[in-house]
């Protein structure tokens, strides 16, 4: 069996997690879905090519193959709800954004189809996100997590009006240090707009290992599709893109020279 995901080794203390960039479902599961799941419009679209320059800056890259459909890599096996009394999609999604149902009548996932995925899909890739970061801590003496979305600039479903361009969240100051945050929405962003703790404060992986006391600092960047995609057609903007680049650069250089320091402390 291919791996269900792709771990890119780097050289400094800089994981990088796109959970959400996968596009492929599985033979077995896509003859159960719509026409319209199996054009998977909810993917974190380009995030890969939108990350491609910190390859040559020496992060470590964490990719999946398989589609948010099959199962959301960044919510709770439990089934816990990272926000309660919001609208949320489940472990293994039964609707789209935008509540259109994802699966032909009677082949909605029940609990033994879903137990096969979380021990086919979900486990590796946090298998890989543990021994990744174990990895870091052992070799640099400090580990830092950027767990890498987008989503479209408006979805009713999740938030009124429309998103600002850059979401943080560290899980309300849980989940990485306030110096790495502060250093972090000190940056430049202009002309894009940002918030640190909105909507967005981080999912389960950002959760789950950021242990800041254990020098494991872990960030979420929900990023607006609206600054390097055609949103209606889900086509990369090269023109926008460009744009946006040199900011999320700007971005993981410092989260590099902040794991890189870090392990001074």
């Amino acid at each position: 069996m291919s791996l269900s995901y792709q771990l890119i080794k780097g050289r400094v203390p800089l994981l990088i997690s796109m959970p959400h960039n996968g596009q492929e479902i599985p033979a077995d599961i896509v003859n159960k879905m719509s026409k319209e799941a199996q054009a998977v419009p909810d993917t974190d679209w380009y995030k890969d090519k939108l990350y491609d320059f910190a390859i040559e800056l020496g992060a470590y890259i964490l990719v999946p193959k398989y589609n948010r459909y099959v199962i959301d890599l960044n919510r709770d096996p439990n089934g816990i709800d990272l926000y309660p009394g919001a609208n949320s999609t489940e472990l293994c999604p039964t609707t789209a954004f935008d509540l259109s149902p994802l699966y032909l009548n009677g082949y909605t996932p029940d609990e033994q189809e879903i137990n096969r995925r979380i021990e086919l899909y979900w486990q590796p890739y946090h298998q890989t996100i543990k021994s990744t970061l174990a990895e870091m801590k052992q070799q640099f003496g400090c580990a830092v997590l950027l767990e890498a979305h987008s989503i479209l600039s408006h979805v009713p479903r999740f938030f009124a009006g429309q998103l600002p361009d850059f979401n943080f969240g560290n899980a309300d100051g849980k989940s990485c240090s306030e110096n790495m945050l502060k250093q972090v929405t000190s940056l430049d962003f202009s002309p894009y707009t940002m918030v640190s703790n909105g909507r967005f404060k981080g999912g389960f992986i950002t959760r789950e290992y950021g242990q800041p006391d254990e020098n494991i600092h872990a960030l979420q960047l929900e990023l607006s599709q609206i600054t390097y995609m055609n949103e209606a057609t889900h086509e990369y903007n090269e023109p926008l893109a460009l744009q946006v680049i040199p900011k999320l650069k700007t971005l993981v250089e410092c989260l590099i020279d902040f794991g890189q320091k870090a392990r001074e402390m």
